[in-house]
């Protein structure tokens, strides 16, 4: 009989992810940043971070939003190649994303479209498992979050995908750990 586990990354590994686009639509759209976090079973934590040319033009209202502009990602590597690397680094790990299915639509269809296999591996959205673990907040949204249990330092930009990472990261391990805790 397998010993309940006494720390949330004992029950990994997990990659905390974050993609940055050119809009909404995953089929029309691009990802123009990607960020992850990969805590191993046994705590070690490692990090992944691009800037991609999208190949097409990023829009100024997005650009108010994320901050990225063209002349940011104009020498960065297509998704091409981004998309492979990433892929190794998450390799036999569970994907988590804050609002996982904006994220995952985006990277299957960034996937497919550069003829790279689909991810087909573990996922989960860390916005179930926070609701599970702190019921009755009145939001869920990551800037809320933020403020809400001071996640951070505070001086990183949301929406910027590293900064949404780390965020989502704590508030993930503290959720995580607060179920393991209440059911031992």
């Amino acid at each position: 009989m397998k010993e309940k586990p006494s720390k949330w990354h004992e029950l990994g590994p997990f990659t905390v992810f974050d993609v940055e686009t050119t809009g909404m639509s995953p089929v029309n759209d691009r990802i123009v940043e990607i960020a992850a976090i990969r805590v191993d079973a046994d705590g070690f934590h490692s990090r992944f971070h691009s800037l991609i040319n999208p190949g097409i033009r990023i829009p100024e209202g997005v650009i108010r939003i994320h901050r990225i502009t063209n002349e940011m990602v104009e020498k960065s590597l297509s998704f091409q190649s981004v998309g492979k690397d990433f892929m190794s680094f998450v390799q036999d790990s569970t994907l988590v994303a804050h609002n996982g299915r904006f994220d995952l639509s985006f990277l299957q269809e960034s996937l497919s479209r550069n003829g790279i296999a689909l991810w087909n591996g573990r996922t989960m959205d860390s916005i179930a498992i926070i609701k599970h673990a702190y019921p009755g907040l009145s939001s869920y949204s990551l800037q809320y979050l933020q403020r809400h249990f001071s996640l951070g330092t505070g001086d990183g930009q949301a929406h910027r995908a590293f900064t949404d990472v780390e965020w989502t990261l704590e508030i993930f391990g503290m959720s995580m750990q607060r179920l393991i805790e209440a059911s031992n």
